[in-house]
């Protein structure tokens, strides 16, 4: 029997991963390797790379709950720095908040906040999670109770540069509604990135109590559109850490964030989730190891609100490869089909 070595302020007893996070990486058959890397890679503070990291970008992720307990997906961007850590247990975020921001206002002390750090340029990320310890109009700071880096697979990388915005935009800039418009699935459709928020705020949790916020990536029309209220999205192999599934598998509520490149249109989803992990379908999806299903409860469109325009995408060598091998064998089909 192997013995787990604690580092990083996990103790002998203690787990950085839940129970729904167990079972997934159980069903996953990755329990072993999970729990060893989790043990080493998640940290209890932030590392100076990391505080460096966060200092450095112009927008970073959070992910949150409003007052129902429905996560959401916060993007805060301004001009670097605005996010900072002055010690290793401390994050401080001061403004950046976009307009439409579901979450905006709703920070309290004790609400736990996750935070995803990505530089598509060089395909580099970093995620932070923690509580937020005090609240200052729009400046939050945050104790941080775990901080790890995630490897570059599946980000497309893409460079920001930062365009003028109107000085104030009207109320009617952000759009609510219950369903995807054809303005939504064509975005949707082409996307190529979107970002999740899941949540586990049971005390049972302990250590790994708290929000998540995650990038996902993949060839443009890796979401299908099933219907108005429906998406379907193919789960990579991973970290093996079964983060934002092992939250699905506790509470199935989540938040996605789609971002409109060449607008900056922001549209965040309120969804419920839940996990295919076998079967037929999943042929449907090049590469996929699971499935997961989002049914859509709300659609929020905020308009022209992020603050960037972007360069063509370069996209993550594992989906180059893809499009690279369906432009082949659409070819031959053509030439076959002549």
């Amino acid at each position: 029997m192997s013995t787990f070595i604690p580092l990083d302020g996990w103790g002998i007893e203690a787990s950085p991963f839940h129970a729904g996070e167990q079972a997934a990486q159980q069903r996953a058959g990755v329990s072993s390797q999970a729990e060893s890397v989790g043990r080493r890679g998640i940290r209890r503070y932030m590392p100076e790379q990391h505080r460096q990291f966060f200092a450095a970008q112009p927008f970073m992720m959070f992910g949150g709950v409003d007052a129902s307990g429905q996560p959401w997906v916060s993007l805060r961007a301004s001009k670097p720095g605005f996010v900072s850590a002055p010690d290793a247990q401390t994050l401080r975020i001061e403004g950046g908040v976009l307009p439409g921001d579901p979450l905006a206002g709703g920070w309290q002390t004790g609400s736990m906040i996750g935070g995803l750090g990505l530089q598509p340029q060089t395909r580099r990320r970093n995620r932070v999670n923690g509580v937020v310890k005090s609240v200052q109009g729009n400046t939050l700071e945050v104790d941080v109770t775990q901080s790890f880096g995630n490897c570059a697979k599946y980000i497309q990388s893409r460079t920001p540069s930062f365009v003028a915005q109107r000085a104030s935009l009207p109320s009617t800039s952000v759009e609510i509604a219950t369903q995807l418009s054809d303005e939504d699935i064509a975005l949707l459709s082409r996307a190529d990135t979107f970002f999740i928020a899941s949540a586990n705020l049971e005390e049972e949790a302990g250590l790994a109590r708290g929000v998540d916020v995650s990038h996902r990536g993949g060839a443009p029309g890796f979401v299908r559109v099933d219907d108005v209220n429906t998406l379907t999205t193919p789960d990579y192999s991973g970290n093996r850490l079964f983060n934002t599934i092992g939250n699905l598998l506790h509470d199935p509520r989540a938040g996605l964030l789609f971002i409109d490149f060449a607008t900056g249109d922001l549209v965040y989803l309120a969804v419920r989730a839940e996990v295919v992990w076998d079967g037929a379908e999943l042929a449907a999806f090049d590469g996929a190891q699971r499935l997961v299903r989002f049914h859509v409860s709300e659609v929020r469109r905020s308009r022209a609100a992020l603050p960037f325009r972007w360069t063509e995408p370069e996209l993550a060598p594992q989906f180059a490869s893809m499009v690279r091998e369906g432009a082949v064998a659409a070819a031959a089909s053509n030439r076959t089909g002549r």
